[in-house]
């Protein structure tokens, strides 16, 4: 692909890993000012699905963005009311637009996350508040694990849930659960032990805060517990995280309750705050949980259900383990092809890595699948296992 402008910082989007098809070709358009600009768009942008993305006057990339219809969403950048708004400031630092063409929505969402997740636009990550970017909420740093968040995926974790967009109540929530499970929340650089094992010095040890001493942390900073005891706490955190206990909203609750009777109206306010947000990721983990269980299966997007798609827009499987895409091949034409397709097929689901097609996990895309289908039910209808159709009453997240 050639380079879009002459200091060659930004030369492309780079392979699409999800489609099973050559490179697709990225469409440009400059200008000097934005009413040029929009014109351009305006006569050459398609009304198909595609992702796009905005260069400023340095060649960096400063947004991406997906759409089911690109030239429609383009536009919109330009309208008087949004002068004010993040999209005038997007229009204002613009000076290129480039984009490029999707068989599907749900192929150009998938897009849109690599694309962000690679290029990491100023406008995708800094333009919005801190509270509203994505995060994942982690269990993990050795040797004392704790909860934290991550703007990434952190595949040394105990524990990695993500991204989910609410970064101030996945930081309360880690707050609360951290003191709940009596885990510590200082940071790794503090050191940590446990009371088993031997000192060759005999050193008075300095809690780095407060929270041993008023009992809501075990306190490895000081040796003040087993490994074995911490180690209960973690597994019990675990168990949360995989939507199979949720006692903290349960003991909030109590808590709360208890705070009212006693009219200890502050307290409850705080109280309150904690039970919501842990509620709130509560939920969160048992849609994906939900996801993860109930979607292993083929997902085939046929272009043609789109108004917005090309006529000729080639159909796709997208081949869905526990509810993250792992893999995307064209959708077979003959009886002998298909055959073959699904024996392939069998083999990823065992396991083995010995098939004719890519295959990644993509954890990030657990959340996006599980949107995807508890918002658009109908879709369900055209997923299939190895065994027939998917029944969408069984299949779809309550």
């Amino acid at each position: 692909m050639e380079a879009i402008l002459d200091d060659d910082k930004f030369s492309g989007f780079g392979p699409d890993e999800l489609l099973p098809r050559r490179q697709a070709d990225l469409n440009r358009v400059a200008a000097d000012t934005p009413g040029q600009l929009r014109e351009l768009v305006r006569s050459a942008a398609p009304r198909c699905p595609g992702v796009y993305g905005m260069l400023d006057a340095t060649g960096q990339l400063i947004y991406v963005g997906k759409s089911k219809a690109l030239r429609n969403r383009l536009i919109s950048y330009f309208l008087p009311s949004n002068e004010e708004d993040k999209s005038g400031r997007i229009v204002q630092s613009t000076v290129a637009i480039v984009w490029e063409e999707q068989p599907s929505e749900f192929a150009a969402l998938l897009r849109e996350q690599h694309l962000i997740r690679t290029f990491q636009p100023r406008f995708n990550v800094q333009g919005i508040t801190r509270r509203r970017q994505p995060v994942y909420i982690c269990l993990g740093r050795k040797p004392a694990e704790q909860f934290y968040t991550s703007r990434k995926h952190e595949p040394t974790a105990l524990s990695c849930v993500g991204p989910l967009a609410g970064a101030g109540k996945a930081a309360r929530a880690v707050e609360v659960l951290n003191r709940l499970y009596h885990l510590r929340d200082c940071s790794n650089s503090q050191p940590c032990g446990f009371a088993e094992q031997l000192q060759l010095f005999d050193l008075q040890l300095r809690p780095g805060c407060i929270r041993h001493e008023i009992g809501t942390c075990l306190g490895p900073c000081i040796s003040a517990c087993t490994r074995r005891e911490y180690q209960a706490q973690v597994e019990a955190a675990q168990r949360f995280l995989s939507a199979a206990d949720p006692w903290p909203v349960v003991e909030l609750r109590q808590r709360l309750g208890q705070a009212i009777e006693r009219l200890q109206f502050e307290q409850a306010a705080s109280l309150r705050e904690d039970w919501l947000a842990v509620g709130w990721l509560q939920r969160k983990l048992e849609e994906l949980e939900d996801a993860r269980l109930r979607y292993t299966f083929i997902y085939e997007l046929d272009p043609r259900r789109e108004t917005t798609a090309r006529p000729r827009a080639p159909v796709f499987w997208y081949l869905i383990r526990h509810g993250c895409v792992e893999a995307c091949v064209p959708k077979p034409r003959s009886a002998h092809r298909r055959a073959g397709l699904l024996e392939s097929i069998h083999r990823w689901l065992s396991g083995s890595a010995n098939v004719p097609f890519p295959v990644r996990h993509r954890p990030e895309t657990l959340p996006l699948v599980a949107s995807w289908f508890r918002n658009r039910r109908q879709e369900l209808a055209h997923t299939l296992t190895l065994d027939g159709p998917v029944d969408p009453a069984r299949a779809a997240v309550p």
